[in-house]
């Protein structure tokens, strides 16, 4: 399984699963993604120390430099 927020693989046993009331359910690998994503409304690829965001950076990388 991978974290839902930051994207970092969990190992089994580990982790949080967090289910909502409609069955949507989130797996967490520390409680810095948990509360970054459901208390703070924090976004994935606008916090810097997910692989979202260092991907999202990569593709804007790729388009920069195929404009030039």
């Amino acid at each position: 399984m991978k974290c839902t927020f930051c994207g970092k693989e969990i190992l089994d046993g580990t982790g949080t699963i967090y289910a909502k009331k409609d069955g949507t359910t989130y797996y967490f690998c520390t409680r810095k993604c948990k509360t970054n994503m459901l208390t703070k409304k924090y976004r994935a690829h606008k916090t810097k120390w997910t692989n979202e965001y260092h991907l999202e950076k990569q593709r804007h990388m790729k388009k920069k430099m195929q404009k030039k």
